[in-house]
């Protein structure tokens, strides 16, 4: 996985600034119960570009630059 810029990072908070409601679109990790269509609110991005949200289940789980896609809702 190549790591985002400092300016694509940036992007992203831009995006997704910290309370943006945010609907889950495709998430690459096999092992996670959420699925396409989940919705949460968006808490922070960090370094990595990795946007954290407190899912609506209940789920913690960030969205990883380059892997996941959400769409602002």
């Amino acid at each position: 996985m190549k790591f985002p810029t400092k300016e694509q990072v940036n992007r992203v908070r831009e995006m997704y600034p910290n309370s943006t409601r945010v609907e889950l679109v495709s998430m690459s990790d096999p092992y996670t119960t959420l699925v396409p269509g989940n919705q949460g609110t968006a808490d922070f991005v960090d370094d990595t570009g990795t946007l954290f949200v407190k899912w609506d289940c209940g789920s913690r789980l960030g969205v990883v630059y380059g892997e996941d896609r959400v769409k602002r809702v």
